[in-house]
């Protein structure tokens, strides 16, 4: 995986379930800073958020296991709406459960400085993408987000939205046009 060919997140779910522990690895860089994004805007701390973060992801890796539920389609829309549980089940106790954590023999994470930094830029990345989703067609949002921040190649975003890459690249050309554009027209 390490290869530089993109996986979807539906394909690394199916992996980690068929025993490929490093696909839930690839998955969890993939989207953490998705997930610590929604929760950073809904917390006080980032603490706290990186906490919930990792809830998040260790009830999401028992659920992939969980031979009776059918893997979804939209991985992250699952991720998210896991997230979200996580985040009211905390509120209602008045602290991060880690009862799953624990089940598992899973340490606590130990957040430094530059963890926190991390938490920080991925609430303000949430911030600039609620934007781009106010400013920008769905069709191009999709693929100027997937080249300009998850930096991936034109031939693989082609392949993941079913069009060719000089389509993809007149929608990341179009995307940031706009932008110019909103950017230029507030100043």
């Amino acid at each position: 995986m390490g290869n530089g060919v993109h996986v979807s997140d539906r394909e690394l779910l199916l992996r980690t379930r068929d025993g490929d522990a490093e696909a839930f690895g690839v998955f969890y860089r993939a989207r953490r800073g998705d997930v610590l994004a929604f929760l950073r805007v809904r917390v006080a701390s980032g603490e706290l958020a990186a906490d919930l973060m990792c809830e998040t992801f260790v009830q999401a890796l028992v659920a992939v296991h969980d031979r009776d539920r059918e893997l979804l389609v939209v991985p992250i829309a699952w991720l998210i709406t896991i997230a979200r549980n996580t985040l009211i089940d905390s509120a209602r106790r008045g602290r991060v459960a880690d009862d799953v954590r624990r089940r598992l023999q899973m340490e606590p994470l130990v957040l430094e400085d530059l963890d926190l930094t991390e938490v920080e830029e991925a609430a303000a990345e949430a911030d600039l993408l609620a934007d781009l989703r106010a400013a920008l067609p769905a069709d191009q949002l999709a693929a100027f987000v997937a080249r300009v921040f998850d930096e991936r190649a034109y031939e693989d975003i082609a392949v993941e939205l079913e069009i060719s890459p000089s389509v993809v690249r007149k929608r990341v050309s179009r995307a940031a046009a706009h932008l110019r554009a909103t950017r230029e027209e507030r100043a």
